[in-house]
């Protein structure tokens, strides 16, 4: 499966779990880690470990390969690792600490509002 496809699976199940400000920037020819960087966040701890699930629960669904899942039980913030496409999940003062997308400002945002609802 392609890393954009990867994506839409990613982007959907994040969306159908009431995700919030997902963001995804396009990181290739920035990092070698990985082609895209997913970043979203939940409103509480419980909603964070619903998005997670249902992410993952989709990827295994889509037959996506899973590399690595870390962070899932800190309540702050969880990484999921699908090779091209890395998941980022964080509570709002998570978020704002890293601030990922001040980090990786040269990569362009991704236009996803064709997989998301309004």
């Amino acid at each position: 499966m392609k890393s954009e496809e990867i994506l839409e699976v990613v982007v959907r199940a994040a969306d159908d779990k009431l995700a919030e400000n997902i963001v995804v920037m396009d990181v290739r020819g920035l990092t070698s880690i990985g082609d895209y960087f997913v970043v979203m966040n939940g409103r509480n701890e419980r909603q964070m470990g619903a998005i997670a699930e249902g992410i993952t629960q989709s990827v295994h669904k889509n037959k996506i390969p899973l590399k690595n899942q870390e962070g899932k039980d800190s309540g702050n913030w969880t990484l999921i690792d699908l090779s091209d496409v890395i998941v980022h999940i964080f509570s709002n003062d998570e978020r704002s600490y890293y601030n990922l997308e001040k980090l990786w400002s040269d990569a362009p945002l991704v236009d996803i509002s064709e997989w998301v609802t309004e």
